[in-house]
């Protein structure tokens, strides 16, 4: 990157496998948030590579109807730039899932090796793959045998704060069949309670030929930058920051300078998505598991949380929003990680 502007190396092009993407800032796969509203809600503003799913069961992939699934379920339209996530712990299953998601007109599929949440590492999935190299290794292997689209594998450091465990498994995806990887460079059992480690990116990033995105606490431009010359990533991958503000990816990218109702202007837009593709209790439930990384934006983010949730119905949550920006929240630079968790 050198002293190239960060938008000028974000803009481009980056080979995966047999596909261009034309834009190196892309949405961290995540569960429960990387949904079909937020990701329209994205997609309106602009200014992405890429877009990922929330985390799809690899067992349910194959049978799933997009009309009433809750999770695998997209627009048309997005397919060209929509990557699938999906989490499992058999090769077998992840690979047949993976044949859906390439029949479907995805342009990849994720490999979720790093959700570290305990309903999903009890099952054998999600991070507590890489107590398995192995295994993980040998899903990476089937599911990159089985589709020709690209094939990402999301990870994190481990279990334990040993940064040459992600460089070896780094390298044995990448030998599995592996085109492309987002590093997260935290220990499973840390939830975010100390800071990632980027300059272990920085070791994944020369163990690999295949291009490695950045993830992790990437909050203003500046971030974005010390981020690229810290580590040599080929891309950032930005999970949080991205729910708590949409808009993100053009204003790093497109120069989009939001307006002081920026706030008010997305999270009204948001109900009213949720509400073209979901009914009003799971689109409310949807709403409600956004707002604290949107109240984290704001000084007394805690405050206004308890005041925005305090609702039943989608036109209760519209009443909340106007009454709260009645007052003109004092805005933060970067946001409350309190509220991140």
């Amino acid at each position: 990157m050198k002293n190239q502007p960060l938008d000028q190396y974000l803009t481009k092009e980056l080979i995966i496998k047999n596909k261009t993407i034309h834009n190196r800032m892309v949405l961290a796969p995540m569960a429960g948030l990387g949904h079909i509203a937020l990701r329209q809600l994205i997609s309106e503003f602009g200014g992405f590579g890429l877009l990922f799913t929330g985390m799809c069961s690899a067992k349910a992939v194959p049978h799933e109807n997009p009309q009433t699934s809750l999770v695998f379920k997209w627009r048309q339209e997005e397919l060209d730039t929509l990557v699938c996530q999906i989490f499992g712990s058999e090769p077998d299953s992840m690979a047949r899932a993976s044949q859906r998601i390439e029949k479907e007109g995805f342009f990849g599929v994720d490999l979720n090796f790093g959700c570290s949440v305990a309903v999903i590492c009890k099952k054998g999935c999600g991070a507590a793959l890489l107590k398995n190299p192995d295994l993980s290794s040998r899903i990476v292997k089937a599911v990159s045998k089985a589709v020709s689209i690209p094939v990402f594998v999301k990870f994190r450091t481990g279990w334990e704060n040993t940064p040459q465990l992600a460089v070896d498994m780094a390298r044995r995806f990448e030998d599995a069949g592996a085109d492309a990887l987002t590093f997260h460079p935290r220990v499973a059992p840390d939830r975010r309670s100390r800071p990632p480690q980027w300059d272990t990116i920085k070791l994944v990033r020369q163990a690999v030929s295949i291009p490695v995105f950045g993830n992790g606490n990437l909050f203003h431009p500046d971030d974005g930058v010390k981020m690229i010359r810290q580590t040599s990533c080929q891309g950032l991958s930005v999970g949080r920051m991205a729910v708590a503000r949409p808009w993100l990816f053009a204003q790093w990218t497109k120069g989009f300078t939001p307006g002081n109702d920026i706030f008010l202007t997305a999270a009204l837009r948001l109900t009213h998505i949720l509400q073209d593709h979901y009914d009003d209790p799971f689109a409310v439930k949807l709403f409600k598991k956004f707002s604290p990384y949107f109240c984290a934006n704001f000084k007394f983010g805690h405050q206004i949380l308890k005041q925005l949730v305090q609702a039943h119905t989608m036109a209760e949550i519209r009443n909340n929003l106007d009454s709260i920006f009645e007052s003109d929240p004092e805005i933060l630079s970067r946001p409350n990680l309190n509220l991140f968790a």
